[in-house]
């Protein structure tokens, strides 16, 4: 099953060049529905006055050299590490979502179109990749929505209350999980259930890639951006109109309406931090 290349055996049942097709016109409505997506949220428009308002703020002129260390640290930081999440158990699910996910896709690809055919001669490591890759994805994906969603966790609701936008991480979940199904049963030749997870499998790639539009999948092009904005802005001193200057500023204190708190410890304790929110 680990060393054998799904869509190879695929091509005796839906050709070659149907499934590169396919995939294809998943990544035109990939691109497409973030397009219209921006376009309609405006966010891009909101994203280049917001950065033209930063510049008549900055108080310093950044070099295209700081730019580009900016650049990668943002690369490095927010999107490989996905550092701007504060729980460890959050960023922990994101990343073997992430890379699970970029790993799953990646390898489809490498398949479909270099390794096409029932003739072609795979070699092992991308099968191994594609289940490596559908498994961290359903680790992660399925941490997420059991035990990390804040309104099960938090809010006490039940896992299986559902809501609109839970339509990308459930076709996400979907499409994994019928997809590691139907190459078990390929392997083990079990016949009319294999067409049925496939069925299942191509359903649920359906509804996750064109249904970008109506999911939240299209913040993993824009995150990156607004991530690097905001460095940018702390790196020119526009601070995104935000006060500079920390509590422990003596300014900072003076501008204080209560006398208890200019004089106040720096760590005041862990506040809303000092347990879990569960009290439902």
């Amino acid at each position: 099953m680990f060393t054998i290349n799904p869509f190879s055996e695929l091509s005796e049942l839906i050709p070659a060049y149907v499934q590169q097709g396919y995939v294809i016109a998943m990544a035109i409505l990939v691109i497409g529905g973030t397009v219209i997506d921006t376009l309609h949220k405006k966010s891009a428009k909101w994203f280049f006055i917001n950065a033209k308002d930063a510049q008549k703020r900055a108080t310093r002129k950044i070099e295209s050299s700081e730019k580009l260390v900016i650049a990668a640290q943002t690369g490095m930081s927010e999107v490989l590490t996905s550092s701007e999440f504060s729980s460890k158990r959050r960023r922990l699910s994101h990343l073997f979502s992430m890379y699970g996910f970029v790993l799953f896709v990646a390898t489809t690809a490498i398949m479909i179109f270099f390794f096409p055919g029932t003739n072609a001669s795979t070699p092992a490591i991308w099968p191994i990749l594609w289940h490596l890759g559908a498994l961290m994805l359903a680790f992660g994906g399925y941490w997420f929505w059991f035990f990390i969603r804040v309104d099960v966790a938090a809010e006490g609701r039940t896992w299986y209350h559902l809501v609109k936008a839970d339509m990308f991480i459930l076709s996400l979940l979907a499409m994994v999980t019928f997809g590691l199904i139907w190459s078990y049963m390929q392997a083990t030749n079990v016949a009319g259930w294999e067409q049925l997870f496939l069925g299942l499998f191509i359903f649920a790639s359906t509804i996750l890639f064109a249904g970008v539009l109506w999911s939240k999948f299209a913040h993993m092009f824009f995150k990156p951006a607004a991530a690097y904005q905001k460095r940018i802005t702390k790196a020119d001193g526009s601070a995104e109109n935000l006060p500079t200057i920390t509590r422990d500023d003596p300014e900072q204190q003076e501008r204080h309406s209560m006398e208890l708190l200019k004089d106040a410890p720096m760590d005041m304790g862990l506040g809303i931090k000092r347990e879990r929110p569960n009290h439902y």
